[in-house]
């Protein structure tokens, strides 16, 4: 099966991928959901957008721990590489990923739609000015806009927001053209991120999905599932397309 993969991916006209929490394990960073997640760890009241503006100082006391100090810490392992590697190739044509920790961008991926925002950026709620994260005192008990002083937020998607709009189109762009999507590491179960590689499939594309657990798209969408980490997918599926 993986040798008929590699050819797939290799003749693919318009190669994508569609990356979930999975691939950053590897990396170090935990994922939101099951068994070890971050919410049975911390209450994730505290992404969300009514409780932010409500109670500021405390969302973003919990956010330092669940977001910055381990993301910031974390590297890009051999799945962002291969697929960054894959890119500056030709083969691949684009990334939309779930995933907020900028792993993809610092393996060397380039056309990444960060359907959920990004922890690389933070915005002013007052004037909306961005601002990289190199530039911000994150020791501060409530990092504050340098211009008018009002309380800055990440720039991901809390509970209670919606979708960048233009992100968004963007995704579903990447989902309608491809007619192969690598699947990594999702469960397939947030919305509506979740109905990108549904919309893939109903155009006619190959989905190839690499997880350690079966997900929503395994039974009835997938076309090839492979039960295993990401890197190991990669670093195996990497050698047959040398």
């Amino acid at each position: 099966m993986l040798k008929e993969t590699a050819e797939i991916i290799k003749n693919a006209k318009f190669l994508t991928a569609f990356t979930g929490a999975g691939i950053s394990v590897e990396s170090g960073i935990p994922p939101f959901r099951g068994a070890g997640g971050l919410w049975e760890r911390y209450d994730p009241s505290a992404i969300d957008i009514d409780f932010f503006y409500a109670n500021p100082k405390e969302s973003w006391r919990e956010m330092k721990k669940i977001f910055f100090d381990s993301m910031g810490k974390a590297e890009p392992n051999i799945a962002h590489k291969t697929l960054a590697a894959w890119e500056k190739r030709g083969l691949l044509k684009g990334v939309i990923t779930q995933n907020i920790d900028n792993l993809h961008q610092r393996a060397g991926s380039i056309n990444v739609k960060e359907f959920h925002g990004t922890i690389n950026y933070l915005i002013c709620t007052g004037c909306g000015k961005r601002y990289h994260i190199n530039e911000v005192d994150l020791k501060a008990e409530l990092p504050s806009c340098k211009s008018c002083g009002a309380v800055l937020k990440p720039d991901f998607i809390f509970y209670g927001e919606g979708i960048n709009p233009r992100v968004y189109q963007a995704s579903a762009e990447l989902a309608y053209a491809t007619d192969v999507m690598i699947v990594v590491g999702t469960s397939g179960e947030v919305m509506p991120a979740c109905a990108l590689p549904l919309t893939a499939k109903r155009n006619g594309a190959k989905i190839i999905e690499i997880n350690t657990l079966p997900s929503s798209y395994t039974a009835g969408v997938s076309d090839f599932y492979f039960e295993q980490k990401a890197g190991d997918f990669f670093k195996n599926i990497a050698k047959l397309l040398e």
